[in-house]
Parts: C-alpha cells; structure tokens; sequence
C-alpha cells in the first residue's frame, strides 16, 4: 500500500531528477501519503454587467448590496480566518454601484468582506458582508491607501489590513453588531526621523506575528543605484492622541524596530574567508532576509525570501528569531514566495511555480553554489512573473520539505487549466483542515493581441476572472493552536533601527580572483569585477573543476554574467553558461548551456515582463527546460 501511494505521489508531482543522490538518500522521514483534497468555490457578490456607474441594478443584486468588478486587475485578495473558523475575510473590488445618495452607493472600489465557508448566510441573506463600506470620513482619518493581505487578529474584532489596522470595538467582525459605522480604520506608522517628524517610511508586505502584538514588514531602498530591501520586526502600539508626526490622529506607531541584519558583522552568505584571503566560501546558515513572508504559527520562527541556497533557486527560508538558525522549507527549483504555515506547523502552504516550469530554464540544475547570484537573484525573481500574470498554484507541503520525490501536493491538483493561477496569499483556518487561497485568469495584455497567448474566456459568473477558493482537508482531524505568548522584542542576530540612521549596505566581495572550494571535493575559480566608479558587482565568473559538495554528483564548465542596471530597478544580464553535472561514473546528469552569442535578459524588478535574446536551456534528467517567449 505504502509504495502504491509513493508511484501515485511521484505520478503527481514530479520526479527525483532535481535532486542530488545524497539528498535523495537523506535521513528525512519518508514522504506523506497523498490524501484527498476538495476545492470549492466561495459565493461573492454578484458580478457587475460593467464598471460603469449605475450597472449594478436590483435585477443583479436583487439586496442592493453590491457587485464585484469582473476584472482581474481589480484588488481581489485573499484574507485570513475570522477565530470561528466559518468566516474567511477577502479584499475585492466593487463596480457599477449607483450614484449618492442611493444606500448603494457605498458598494463601490476596493473594501474589505468577510465571506462565509459553511454554507450559511449572514442576517441578510448574503453569504458575504462587506465591512468597510460606507465607513466614515471621521472614522478613518490618516488611512494609509495599501490595504493588501487581510490577516485578522486573534480577538476576532480587529484586522491587520494593508498598513492599516481595522477595528469594530467591542464587536467581533462577522456579528451584526459590527456595522460599518461603527468600525474605525487606524493607519499604522514608522517613524523614521530623529525628531519624530515627517510622514514616516513607506512599508510593504506586513505580517502579523501569532503573539498579536508584534508584526514584521519591508522596505525598500537604493543605495548606489542598486534596489535592495530588508525585514523588520516591530511592536505595535497604539497611540490615540498623537503628539509627532502626521497624522495626528488615533494611529498605530511602529515601535522597538529591529532591522533584521547584523550590521556589525555585515556577514553575507557569500563571503571571502577572513583567514585566507584568496579563499571564498558559501555559508547557507547566514540570515539574509531579502522579503519577510510570515512567521510560524508558534511564533518562533520567521519565513523569508533571501540569497538562495542553489544558484538561481528562490527557496522559502526560515530562521529562529532568537538564534538565527536557518532552515531551508523548499527545494524544488520552482520560484516559492507566498505561504501561510498551518497552527500545528506541521505543514505550509506554499504558492510556486513548480510544475509550470517557469523558471526551470535557470534554476533546474541543483548543486551549483549561488556565486553569480551576487548579480542575479533580483533579475531571476522577476522571471516568475509575466506582468501582472503569476504562475503559481498552492501546494502542501509538510515541514520536512522537498526531498527525493516529493515535491508536496497541489492542492488544487485536479485543476487542468494553467490559465487560472493562484495569489497571494493562500490562508490556513484555525483547525488546520481547510486553506483558502484566490486565483485570477490571465488576461490581456499577459494574453491576447501581439502576445501569442490567446486569452481564455472565463466560465465564472458574469464572466468574472477572479475567484475565491476553499481546499478542505477532508481526511484530517481538527488541531488545536496554543495562544502564543508576547515574544521578546529583542531580535539577537539583527540590529535595533534608530530614526534617522542611514542604511546600511550589505557587503559584497572585493575584486579579485579567489578559490571556491566544494565541500566534498573540486573547486572553482572566481573572478569577481566591480563597476568602475567601484559602488558595486559587474561581473561573476566561475571556472568550475570537479566540484562537488556531496560526494556524488561533480561539476565541470564556466559560467560568466554581466549585470548592467539601467535604472533603479531596470536591470540586463549578459550571460555565458556552458557546465555539466556528472555522476561518479561519468554519466551526464544535467547541461546548463547558453547559445553561442550567450542569453541576454532584460527586465523590469516591477514590470517583471519577459524579454531575451540568445538561449539559456537546461537539460535534467534527459528532460529539456527552455526559456519562456518574449513577452509571455
């Protein structure tokens, strides 16, 4: 029985090719069964015939209580639970509601639901109950525009909503209670000035911690025309009479912010040895938090994405907030981001391009240290998407990771259209036997016109390219999650923020020609060249000699990129790669080769639309990865 359910596993989700035979060995505990997953939809408000003003008639919301815009564009997200676990709150996007003073009228632009899972209806008969339409101008004063990621709070009356902070007093979100005259939306701060001046920074992505009191968030910068961004963790405090700073009003102040970096070692995960100068190294359990996606559920853990452990393989990452111990979470060479971890943390959640193949081109050969990443890992992440289109599906995983033939189940496995793809970010309910997730149908301009894609015709209702989804767990037994007390403020391996101070930079190596060597046995030569005016990398060349850092698998070739940055976020690689894996006995395991005239990517970090000239293919397995079109 046991190797029956590992064929159809494999038959599911992939083959042991990505992975070395070491790791394939490994003393992890075998993989899970596969087991059943249903997945519905949920109701949401009628669709609107159009986003014209007044196209929402009583004939389609017989209630008068909205329609939803039938576009992808529109802010469709996906919240967490309400505490009951019957209720899941959702970002949407009304249209066509009829002008003022019509008690429609407030059904309009982006708001925040809560939308029941069990079949039932609130009072009124919807299945849905749009929270935050016709909150007053007074009771939401300051309000930052970035609503994005509900994610409520364990008391049930208050959600984390973009960079804001929504509350109903005494009334929990889903009671009829909680109207919208009664809800109040709080902005939430970061004072970044020495004197406590000026608007505060600009914040991105917040997580809330399970301690409630505590949450995490990026922010960007440019320093030397390079984008970068770091994870913060901070208390949240609320402050109803604000005396610095706007706006002075009720708000949520951001306070004791760790930047989590440690600027006195700057030590990176590639770095030359201090006792042998001529020598470089790889060291993956250096925390190199590049974006902040969450925490575990009991709060020990926050996950990110940083420096890859493989090159040009953008993994999920974890580190203890109090040792900075990393644990790798993904393996599999798809691009990973958004993710949820279930109350047990037994399991996640995971969005990825596994399966799509999307950027298998560049990251399908395993064990090549991530050396050119000092140039790439932006350039590489933006591959993942194609415009506004993602190519992500959610996927279970349990808390042992990717290994051998295991690559985690899809948990819309019976889902044959790639067109429909998931978005961040996917939500576990309380018990941990249900995850809710949205998905969007590409659209033009990802389809359609010039873009050899047609675009399909969406058989949602009203022709709605979005939709919110429900995955039950139908074989798991409720699990029961421990409040989590207030952890420390204090982040050991990080560096507490002070308003006014200047970022710092993270370290590259010096120009020079160094030895890289595996930690089995090989090695590879380095050339690294900086820029002219010496502010940053320009080039990363390796000549790699039997590498190998398992013993089994060695690596042999050159790999050579150029990166060119056009503006802060406008960014070429140029790019020669000819490496071969091969096993003990010299069998060919993987090609990673370029065109003669070499690969040549341009793209935006934002725009994230595809365009190449030459070919970067990579061959695992006897299977062929290549490149996707320009501009798909």
């Amino acid at each position: 029985m046991r190797t029956k359910a590992l064929a159809a596993l494999v038959a599911l989700v992939g083959v042991t090719a990505f992975l070395s035979p070491a790791e394939a060995a490994s003393p992890s505990p075998p993989p899970p069964s596969p087991e059943r997953i249903k997945v519905k939809r949920l109701p949401l408000p009628p669709t609107a015939p159009s986003d014209e003003a007044g196209s929402c008639t009583r004939s389609v919301n017989p209630r008068g209580t909205g329609c939803v815009s039938a576009g992808w564009g529109s802010t469709m997200r996906t919240g967490g639970f309400l505490p009951d676990g019957r209720v899941v709150t959702a970002n949407v996007t009304f249209a066509g509601a009829p002008a003022a003073p019509d008690p429609a009228s407030v059904y309009s632009g982006s708001q925040l639901i809560a939308v029941r899972t069990d079949g039932k209806t609130f009072p009124n008969g919807d299945a849905w109950k749009c929270l935050t339409c016709g909150v007053p101008p007074e009771n939401r004063q300051g309000m930052n525009p970035d609503i994005s990621y509900p994610q409520p709070f364990a008391d049930g009356r208050r959600v984390l909503w973009g960079t804001n902070v929504l509350d109903c007093g005494p009334h929990r979100l889903a009671s009829a209670a909680c109207t919208p005259a009664r809800v109040r939306v709080y902005p939430i701060r970061w004072n970044t000035k020495a004197d406590g001046s000026g608007p505060g920074s600009t914040i991105r992505e917040l997580r809330l911690h399970p301690d409630q009191v505590h949450l995490g968030f990026n922010a960007t910068s440019v320093t030397a025309g390079r984008f970068d961004q770091y994870g913060y963790f901070a208390r949240l405090k609320f402050d109803p009479s604000p005396t610095t700073g706007p706006p002075r009003a009720p708000r949520y102040d951001l306070e004791k912010v760790t930047r989590m970096f440690d600027a006195d070692t700057a030590e990176q995960p590639v770095h030359v040895d201090p006792g042998k100068p001529s020598k470089l190294m790889f060291d993956a359990s250096v925390p190199s938090v590049g974006e902040l996606r969450g925490f575990s559920k009991d709060g020990r853990e926050v996950f990110y994405v940083g420096f890859p452990a493989e090159s040009s393989n953008m993994d999920l990452m974890a580190a203890d907030l109090r040792t900075g111990k990393v644990r790798r979470v993904t393996a599999d060479p798809g691009y990973t981001d958004p993710m949820d971890s279930s109350p047990d943390d037994r399991w996640i959640v995971a969005l990825d391009t596994r399966g799509s193949d999307r950027v298998t081109f560049m990251s399908g050969m395993t064990g090549i240290p991530p050396i050119t990443d000092l140039l790439t890992t932006s350039a590489v992440s933006s591959v993942r998407n194609n415009g506004d289109r993602r190519f992500f599906q959610p996927y279970l995983i349990d808390r042992h990771g990717d290994r051998g033939a295991y690559r985690g189940r899809q948990l819309n496995y019976a889902n044959t259209s790639p067109n429909w793809n998931a978005g961040a970010d996917p939500r576990w309910s309380p018990d941990g036997t249900t995850v809710a997730y949205h998905e969007r149908l590409v659209s033009a301009p990802s389809c359609g016109g010039a873009n050899p894609l047609p675009c399909p015709v969406s058989e949602e209702p009203g022709g709605r390219r979005t939709r919110l989804m429900l995955a039950e767990l139908v074989d798991r037994e409720p699990v029961h999650r421990r409040p989590v007390k207030p952890v420390s403020d204090e982040v050991p391996w990080g560096t507490p923020y002070v308003p006014g101070s200047s970022l710092p930079e993270r370290p590259y190596p010096p120009q020079g020609t160094y030895t890289l060597s595996g930690k089995s046995s090989g090695s590879a030569k380095v050339d690294i060249v900086w820029d002219e005016t010496k502010t940053t990398v320009k080039t990363v060349s390796l000549r790699y000699r039997r590498y190998s850092d398992d013993g089994t698998s060695f690596l042999d070739g050159t790999e050579r990129v150029t990166r060119v940055s056009h503006s802060t976020t406008l960014t070429s690689l140029d790019w020669y790669s000819d490496l071969v894996k091969t096993g003990r006995g010299g069998k060919v395991l993987a090609t990673k080769k370029t065109s003669a005239d070499g690969f040549h990517l341009t793209i935006d970090l934002w725009e994230t639309v595809f365009q190449a000239t030459g070919t970067l293919t990579t061959t695992v397995g006897g299977k062929t990865y290549t490149q996707p079109a320009n501009g798909t």
